[in-house]
């Protein structure tokens, strides 16, 4: 697994999809960071409560390739007849990506070491949310992106599919609300608590909030094994094949 991780590590650093990533987060991150400070706020909370819009975007670009390239370039017989699990291949190409998306990170711990020495309070506890938040946000959407790019050599099919998805799930709760709005339909009591229990956004707002709550992190890590399972099943039935 060490093997594939590194080597996808090459590959982001060695190619401009990675590094537009990288900008594009530093971007959002710029803007929203400016826009808050403008305001006359130093809290970092606000930043990457609105950073969820950059995973949006980014995530999709970082897990096109991961599966879908290697079948376009027929490398991926190679990768089924090394002596490596087929697991172990998936599960180094999903911490591959994730490793590549906590850079970022490395630039808001920066930011908000920055605060602190000019004199801000920063509440560790809710910071500390934030960045966990995210990290199990993104992970679950990394793993949605990977099993879609195990679905498909088309880079491009791979990463609209994952905007796709990752829009329902993000979202889902706000697109009901805006149904019910449009349509002046009454969504029953049921429905709307399914849909917000299974909405990405919804269980991302507590982390924001520093509530590490059980139940959320028990539901991405389960998202994520779930999806994890099925790439490897995906990929697994292919060598076969």
């Amino acid at each position: 697994m060490k093997a594939i991780i590194k080597r996808e590590l090459k590959a982001y650093f060695t190619s401009p999809l990675g590094y537009a990533v990288l900008t594009v987060l530093a971007f959002f991150f710029g803007i929203f960071y400016t826009m808050y400070l403008k305001n006359g706020s130093a809290d970092m909370t606000n930043v990457l409560y609105l950073m969820v819009l950059a995973l949006f975007v980014v995530i999709p670009l970082l897990t096109m390739r991961l599966l879908a390239n290697e079948r376009r370039q027929k490398t991926d017989q190679l990768l089924m007849s090394a002596p490596v699990n087929i697991s172990m291949i998936v599960l180094g190409k999903f911490f591959a990506a994730l490793l590549f998306f906590c850079v970022f990170f490395v630039e808001v711990i920066v930011f908000n070491f920055v605060y602190l020495f000019f004199g801000a309070t920063i509440d560790w506890l809710v910071f500390l949310g934030n960045i966990l938040g995210m990290l199990f946000l993104s992970a679950a959407l990394i793993t949605i992106g990977l099993f879609i790019s195990a679905l498909t050599e088309d880079q491009v099919v791979a990463a609209i599919a994952t905007y796709g998805i990752s829009l329902i799930l993000l979202f889902m709760n706000f697109f009901m609300d805006i149904f019910s709005m449009i349509t002046s339909i009454t969504v029953p009591t049921a429905v709307s608590e399914a849909f917000d229990w299974i909405c990405f956004y919804t269980r991302y707002q507590s982390f924001t909030q520093g509530i590490f709550d059980l139940t959320n992190i028990t539901f991405f890590i389960s998202v994520i094994a779930v999806f994890l399972f099925m790439t490897v099943r995906v990929v697994d039935r292919k060598r076969w094949a």
